[in-house]
């Protein structure tokens, strides 16, 4: 049992919330650190909800024009007015939030950061403030890579990490790939680790790698 560390706890963190190496335990490694491509992860925010948000804008638009075109505002009693205008206003709350994403982009992407330690996979990210998930090797099902057309251009992908109790994703990462096997095979020997400890296991053993006989 390790000694208790009682500065572990204690604040002093960077302006910009805690750092990959601030989180780290005592005796805890890094053997792969990243964050998204900038140009990809921007161009994701601006694509993301665009379609949507453009045929909302266009509606709620038309729909502003023709009253105009009519008058009918001109002949409503202020407060009728007033009402109409805080109504639309809450209706376009899509193309609202797909404004805020464009804004956003640059400062989330500046938040955001991955890093594989030698004991879990550190995700950190935020907007205000900065949310941090770990995932621990012994709890993942499944890594999975997606890249798409726009992805394929811009040389990235994005790494789906599913563990027993959450879902994460690695948005945009370069060489994606080499990345995805390499999370791989880090998961898969700590896991294997962490059930048969590389001290206990013997020097042969029958049962790797024979053939299954059914």
């Amino acid at each position: 049992m390790s000694a208790f560390n009682e500065n572990y706890f204690k604040g002093g963190g960077s302006a910009e919330g805690n750092t990959i190496e601030e989180m780290l335990a005592e005796g805890e490694s890094v053997l792969w650190r990243g964050k998204p491509k900038k140009k990809a992860f921007v161009i994701a925010r601006i694509l993301k909800m665009m379609p949507f948000a453009v045929i909302w804008l266009l509606f709620d638009g038309t729909f502003i024009g023709i009253m105009i075109g009519f008058g009918v505002f001109s002949e409503m009693p202020p407060i009728f007015t007033a009402a109409i205008c805080i109504f639309m206003a809450f209706h376009l709350i899509p193309v609202w939030i797909w404004i805020s994403n464009i804004v956003t982009a640059n400062r989330q992407h500046k938040n955001i950061e991955y890093a594989f330690t030698d004991r879990r996979i550190i995700i950190r990210s935020g907007i205000i403030g900065i949310d941090v998930h770990n995932i621990y090797y012994a709890d993942i099902q499944s890594v999975n890579l997606k890249v798409g057309l726009i992805d394929r251009r811009l040389k990235v992908g994005d790494i789906y990490i599913k563990s027993a109790n959450q879902a994460q994703v690695l948005w945009d990462i370069e060489d994606p790939y080499r990345i995805t096997t390499q999370l791989q095979k880090i998961a898969a020997d700590i896991k294997a680790d962490i059930y048969y400890p590389n001290a206990l296991r013997p020097e042969e053993n029958e049962g790797y790698r024979t053939q299954y006989k059914g």
